[in-house]
């Protein structure tokens, strides 16, 4: 087949659906309805003459040809963005999508400069795509490696073959509870037996998934795979959690959270700019690169 610009629209719709894992979850990715994209689906099936997926009350599951058919839509799309990147560059403009995978809560770390690196970036070149997604430290990883986004700031216990590591700086996370939970505001005599008692929430998720040997109570009755979500966790007051400093400092000036002795109930994670070896060639990605090192070496 001939591919049209419709056809590259579906595709980029087709993308979005097998990457949010299904046709509902992908209604905020594209802003979409569900019938709307359903439909566009139903087109791209037809435009291939291809079943590329099985949808329906059991789910969502690619077939055969869908998981070819994704693969080879990610090196096209890719293509096409790298074909816009190097037009560009010939007439020295920045062009084309800019494209990040971050962990959360990372924008309330004062030392992340992302948001500076796309002001600059956005000066200059007026043509600039930015296309921010906010996922789970594998899934930065993973997107970097398979080219769906340009770089990504995240933590990696075990790196990947493939990826280039650049350290930015690291974050230290803190042990806390909430009002409400009987640490907050117990007697010192108390803590010890009221800290072995607590209920710690279990971090489900690649940002800290190993095990920390701190002798605490984790019951698994309380699981998490996100910041925000071991937030809510301990604002309940029924259980503590590991919480990234910058992230927890909101509630701590509020006076709703309180570290458990820090100097001994903490660790670091160190933040890397996660970029590929093999998709870092074109001059937009090269910028963001080199941006993204510069405002973080300015905070």
């Amino acid at each position: 087949m001939q591919v049209h610009d419709v056809d590259l629209r579906l595709l980029r719709i087709f993308v979005a659906i097998v990457e949010s894992g299904g046709l509902s979850a992908a209604e905020s990715r594209l802003n979409i309805g569900r019938s709307t994209i359903s439909s566009h689906l139903s087109d791209l099936e037809v435009r291939l003459g291809l079943k590329l997926c099985k949808r329906g009350r059991s789910g969502f599951e690619l077939t055969e040809a869908g998981r070819v058919t994704y693969q080879a839509s990610l090196e096209l799309l890719q293509q096409c963005e790298a074909f816009a990147s190097t037009v560009a560059s010939s007439k020295h403009e920045l062009s084309g999508r800019a494209t990040i995978a971050i962990i959360d809560t990372m924008v309330s770390d004062p030392r992340c400069g992302v948001a500076k690196a796309i002001s600059i970036l956005k000066r200059k070149g007026k043509n600039l795509q930015f296309d921010i997604n906010v996922c789970e430290a594998r899934e930065v990883e993973t997107s970097v490696v398979n080219g769906r986004s340009l770089v990504g700031l995240g933590v990696s216990r075990h790196q990947i073959r493939g990826l280039d590591y650049y350290p930015l700086h690291n974050e230290t996370n803190y042990l806390y509870c909430a009002q409400g939970h009987p640490l907050f505001d117990c007697e010192p005599r108390s803590l010890h037996k009221l800290l072995l008692d607590a209920e710690v929430v279990t971090s489900n998720y690649m940002r800290d998934k190993e095990t920390r040997n701190d002798g605490l109570n984790y019951q698994n009755s309380a699981i998490a795979y996100h910041d925000e979500g071991i937030a809510h966790l301990i604002l309940s007051g029924a259980f503590i959690g590991y919480l990234p400093e910058h992230y927890a400092a909101y509630w701590v000036d509020k006076g709703v959270f309180k570290a458990i002795l820090p100097e001994q109930y903490s660790y670091q994670i160190p933040v890397m700019l996660i970029t590929s070896k093999t998709n870092s060639t074109s001059s937009l990605a090269q910028a963001l690169i080199e941006e993204l090192k510069h405002c973080h070496s300015k905070t």
